[in-house]
């Protein structure tokens, strides 16, 4: 979003996983050159703010030794309602190098933070019906946010050239594995372990986008609490892995429990999407993060907001070489989604 590069790794820092990805990219085709996914220790990002930097560059240096990765270009991305904000917004039509010399003075009116204080960005995406007004999307960052992450990446060792947010990197993702239909609406949800990312596309183009700071966390919390149990074996409970003294039926049931939350968050988000566009409806959903990974999950979305939900198949496009653990790949895939997103960022993008 803020800087512009070469092509490079996707390099996704979650609360519980550094997912990395690296494509090439032939005569339009993708082909997977690079995946990792390596765990991190609880409590090193909390609500996409990092609390631990030290730690966070150290597990970024095992996973660049662990992976043998040359490159060291990378896309990182962030979000977070409390320090990302993205609005829609109706301005009189301008070029896109008038809007950049007046950017600052259109978003202070949309941006609750000192304008000194954010990186600002925007796309237009169309004229509007009414005459002589035009839609634009506006990003505007929290400096201090950036820079945290910036720094902990160069500390790692490597060199982050484009600072995306997690939802256009969703949108990225869906892009190249997806057919784009004029005038269908499609919600893009990603839920990771402390945060919801909620994309809205209208003929593959974003018109609602919303981060909750809800996450699978609170089903690991429940099993914690409902069976006095480490969090290594609440999150083994959690994937459906047995452990000791505890059915996988009754954790079913406290997860099931503990989505009621994460449920009821996203149901309020589509209601207000369908309150600010008359009505319009949401076609279908696409699940990816580690919720998408949890029993029954998808089917408990589909079944409370009445919406066809699937899996996001973020590879559905991309070429798998013989060396890569096919199986895996699709095992993991939902969670490695923003990753790929990043990894298809190239110099010049909008």
């Amino acid at each position: 979003m803020f800087f512009k590069g070469r092509g490079s790794i996707g390099l996704d820092l979650g609360s519980s996983y550094i997912k990395t990805v690296k494509l090439k990219e032939s005569k339009g085709t993708y082909e997977l050159e690079l995946l990792d996914l390596h765990p991190l220790p609880p409590e090193l990002i909390v609500d996409r703010s990092i609390i631990d930097a030290l730690r966070l560059t150290d597990s970024i240096k095992e996973m660049v030794k662990k992976t043998g990765l040359k490159s060291r270009d990378a896309t990182i991305s962030i979000s977070g309602h409390s320090s990302v904000i993205i609005k829609k917004i109706s301005l009189p039509e301008m070029t896109e190098e008038e809007l950049s010399e007046s950017i600052k003075f259109e978003a202070e009116q949309y941006v609750p933070f000192d304008i000194e204080d954010v990186n600002l960005d925007f796309q237009i995406i169309g004229p509007k019906e009414e005459p002589g007004q035009m839609d634009v999307i506006l990003v505007a960052v929290k400096k201090d946010i950036i820079s945290e992450y910036i720094s902990v990446v160069k500390e790692a060792g490597l060199n982050p050239i484009i600072v995306d947010i997690d939802s256009f990197a969703l949108e990225n993702m869906y892009g190249i594995n997806y057919e784009i239909e004029p005038d269908r609406n499609v919600a893009l949800l990603n839920i990771g372990a402390s945060t919801i990312n909620m994309s809205i596309l209208k003929g593959g183009i974003s018109v609602f986008t919303r981060d909750s700071s809800l996450g699978s966390n609170l089903h690991t919390e429940a099993l914690q609490r409902e069976f006095n149990i480490s969090y290594e074996n609440a999150e083994r409970l959690k994937r459906g892995e047995p452990i000791d003294n505890v059915s996988t039926e009754d954790a079913a049931g406290v997860v099931e429990s503990a989505s009621e939350e994460i449920l009821g968050e996203i149901i309020r988000s589509f209601d207000y999407y369908r309150s600010t566009t008359l009505h319009e409806d949401i076609s279908e959903v696409i699940l990816s993060g580690g919720c998408a990974l949890l029993k029954d999950f998808p089917s408990l979305i589909a079944e409370r907001a009445g919406i066809e939900t699937k899996v996001a198949e973020p590879f559905r496009n991309i070429k798998l070489p013989k060396r890569f653990d096919k199986a895996y790949i699709e095992e993991i895939a939902p969670i490695m989604a923003v990753a790929v997103g990043l990894a298809l960022r190239k110099q010049g993008d909008r």
